[in-house]
């Protein structure tokens, strides 16, 4: 019998323009199978103990009715938004809203955090 393949964590999109632009965005390699990690100034700005979810659920998503794929967690204020894989984007549109730089992953048996600003994994 044959297994399905992991689920895997869609990230932020690469482009041209995302900070090496002589590597179309075809040909960069894909995120979701980076072993490595990088620091950047916004992590260190992070408030120590990290915020605690407000929410168990992406509200937006609830007040309009549809559903994530995924549930993100701000690390600058605890606010929880849906993934870039789901219809709404919610966590990178409060990034867009606040400035609020990193969040992290809130699914069971991930442990990794996105730097908006940085478009890297920290």
């Amino acid at each position: 019998m044959r297994r399905a393949a992991p689920a895997t964590t869609a990230l932020p999109a690469t482009s041209a323009t995302s900070g090496n632009a002589s590597i179309p965005a075809t040909s960069q390699p894909d995120r979701r199978n980076l072993a490595i990690m990088s620091e950047c100034p916004h992590v260190a700005e992070l408030p120590r103990p990290e915020p605690a979810p407000r929410t168990h659920t992406c509200p937006r998503c609830e007040a309009a009715g549809t559903h994530h794929v995924q549930l993100r967690l701000c690390l600058v204020c605890g606010h929880v938004g849906c993934c870039d894989s789901s219809p709404m984007r919610h966590a990178t549109a409060h990034h867009l809203e606040t400035g609020h730089a990193v969040m992290r992953t809130l699914e069971e048996g991930e442990d990794w955090r996105w730097c908006f600003v940085d478009n890297a994994l920290v």
